[in-house]
């Protein structure tokens, strides 16, 4: 009797391990397929906004996307170095090349999505041709839109760079400044703030959008549609084949999202891709 209760008690005891086992291989295997979770880093304006209008593409290929808020330009390509994100939407290869050089990362771009175009802009003028001799202007600090921002100036013949000065120019490589305009370096996100601290500031579109400026009506100078600037979808190398990146990407560049830019910021962002 004692011997056939053992037996007993231990064919259930197995029975019941293996059904917990069961259950719980089942149940991880159910959510690894049912719930794949992309954890995509970006700046609010406007890719946060337009990570938030492709989640219920995501949603019905079984992606959940978890979108991580940044402001500023250094953290989200740390973060996706250190396999905090699984990727970063913020910034235009320009700036990716120069980020990885001088940090040494391997993050590569996958495909495009939009411009944002830098624009010009003052409390005191209202027109590019009214700024003053020895006029005061603000411009990005970092080293890529720095010398976008010089760039633009050139474009418009207000100052004459040096031929060789490339795409990182900086306030030395000026070599013609007929009005010898004073240029700041001031961190990005803090460009729209000194404005009615400086003649005029070069802002990037996200800062622009995000303090209620208009690139279309408000700049008194802005970079035209064809600015090779092109804000990117960013991973570390290696991963630019897995599947839920590529059905990201896809999910930015439908027509749905070129609707929706287009109806939405009035030009101060511009789809890097036509579906129309």
């Amino acid at each position: 009797m004692k011997s056939g209760l053992r037996l007993s008690v231990l064919t259930i005891a197995i029975t019941a391990i293996i059904a917990l086992t069961g259950c719980t291989s089942s149940g991880s295997t159910d959510e690894t397929i049912d719930k794949k979770v992309l954890k995509v880093g970006a700046t609010p304006v406007p890719h946060a906004e337009l990570l938030e209008q492709v989640k219920p593409i995501l949603e019905e290929q079984g992606i959940e996307l978890e979108i991580v808020e940044f402001t500023d330009y250094v953290k989200p390509n740390l973060s996706l170095n250190d396999g905090e994100i699984d990727a970063n939407f913020f910034q235009h290869a320009p700036y990716l090349d120069g980020f990885n050089v001088d940090h040494n990362l391997d993050l590569i771009s996958v495909g495009t999505v939009h411009v944002e175009p830098l624009g010009v802009y003052s409390e005191k003028f209202t027109n590019i041709d009214d700024l003053p001799e020895g006029a005061l202007i603000a411009i990005p600090s970092d080293g890529v839109n720095g010398g976008r921002a010089l760039i633009l100036f050139e474009a418009e013949g207000l100052i004459k760079l040096k031929e060789d000065a490339g795409l990182e120019a900086t306030e030395k490589d000026i070599v013609e400044n007929p009005k010898g305009f004073e240029f700041k370096s001031i961190e990005a996100a803090q460009l729209p703030r000194v404005l009615p601290d400086v003649d005029a500031a070069i802002i990037n579109g996200n800062y622009a959008i995000e303090a209620n400026l208009n690139p279309s009506k408000d700049a008194l100078l802005v970079e035209g549609a064809e600015s090779p600037y092109a804000n990117i979808l960013t991973v570390k190398a290696g991963y630019e084949k897995v599947e839920e990146i590529n059905a990201l990407l896809d999910a930015l560049q439908t027509e749905e999202i070129e609707t929706f830019i287009e109806e939405n910021y009035e030009g101060g962002v511009v789809a890097a891709f036509s579906k129309k």
